[in-house]
């Protein structure tokens, strides 16, 4: 793989945006700042975010064992999806490779950038058939997305599959780890140095519970990184968002207990859920929610609503006839659903 040849001339070219707190960084020093045309006035927000998220990804090196020049911080993991699209495809040009059923950003992005997106479909088992990929890549392929474990489904995708793309694709591979954190599964980002056109993009929304704060998360070489730091807006993660990542970071008891019950549930979920006649499949998990096929999806989603539960009616998507897709919820919320769907005949 050659970056440069992947990247869009136009980047290549480019200078980023020098923003006041690139030329001068150390705010924590007792300087008068006179430099950002800021509100002198010391509000604890008046002052601009650190544009490279120091402290934020210096914490997040040292958890995950990937060094900071590998890490790019992003306003949620759909900013960072776009950011790597901007860089890397020519609009009305280039082309991407999907697998559906799969995250739907990767398609609205490909709409948004001018971006053909090639949609192998994955099997029944919701599983990559790489002949098939292989067999539609075309000269102009620049992307490959893979969501594992993935959305809808919930299963983790072969790790064999993915390797043999990795070497034989000469684009870059995305592998879209947002629900990581309910497997047991090898991180991606443990093998950035042995593929140089791997691509790994993780979020604080899913096990950290954080949605709320926007924050994704992107592991990939110091190459890679280099030219989305190009584009990148300077103070695209902003200070609210980087306090409460540093805070649940630091607190990884909590998140650690909170995952552990999401499993727990999961396992009560699966195991209850069995008994029920007009639930026909229940597909496997390794994320924080569960792919059920019933009798009538339309018929038991508007039920559940009725009784104030709301999950997803994900019938519309490949493989999904008559699929709902549950999230895991507290203890008490997942009783409230299992005592409601006891009910139905």
């Amino acid at each position: 793989m050659e970056l440069n040849k992947l990247t869009r001339n136009n980047i290549q070219q480019m200078k980023p945006y020098s923003s006041a707190r690139d030329e001068y960084k150390d705010l924590k020093k007792n300087m008068v700042f006179l430099d950002a045309n800021e509100n002198p006035f010391d509000s604890s927000l008046n002052r601009y975010p650190d544009p490279q998220q120091t402290d934020l990804k210096s914490l997040i090196s040292q958890q995950k064992k990937v060094p900071t020049n590998q890490i790019l911080l992003g306003n949620g993991s759909d900013e960072v999806l776009d950011l790597i699209f901007r860089a890397f495809c020519e609009p009305n040009t280039d082309s991407i490779l999907t697998l559906p059923p799969t995250y739907g950003m990767y398609d609205v992005l490909a709409n948004l950038n001018a971006i053909e997106n090639i949609q192998v479909p994955l099997s029944s088992d919701f599983q990559i058939e790489v002949h098939l990929v292989l067999e539609n890549i075309k000269p102009n392929t620049k992307l490959l997305f893979v969501c594992s474990p993935n959305n809808p489904s919930g299963n983790t995708v072969d790790r064999s599959a993915i390797e043999r793309l990795l070497k034989a694709f000469n684009g870059l591979i995305v592998i879209d780890e947002a629900y990581i954190d309910f497997t047991e599964e090898i991180s991606w980002t443990q093998f950035l140095n042995a593929y140089p056109n791997l691509i790994v993009v993780q979020t604080l929304s899913k096990a950290y519970g954080l949605a709320g704060i926007r924050l994704g998360i992107c592991y990939a070489s110091k190459e890679i990184i280099a030219v989305l730091n190009k584009i990148k807006p300077p103070y695209n993660v902003n200070t609210l968002t980087q306090e409460a990542a540093l805070k649940a970071l630091h607190n990884k008891d909590v998140v650690s207990d909170q995952i552990a019950s999401i499993l727990n549930e999961r396992i009560r979920l699966n195991k209850v859920l069995a008994a029920y006649a007009f639930i026909k499949k229940i597909y496997p998990s390794d994320a924080n929610f569960i792919l059920i096929k019933v009798d009538d999806a339309n018929k038991r989603y508007d039920e559940l609503i009725k009784n104030g539960i709301v999950v997803r009616n994900r019938s519309s998507q490949l493989h999904c006839d008559n699929c709902l897709r549950i999230t895991v919820g507290t203890p008490s919320e997942n009783t409230q659903l299992l005592t409601l769907l006891k009910t139905y005949k």
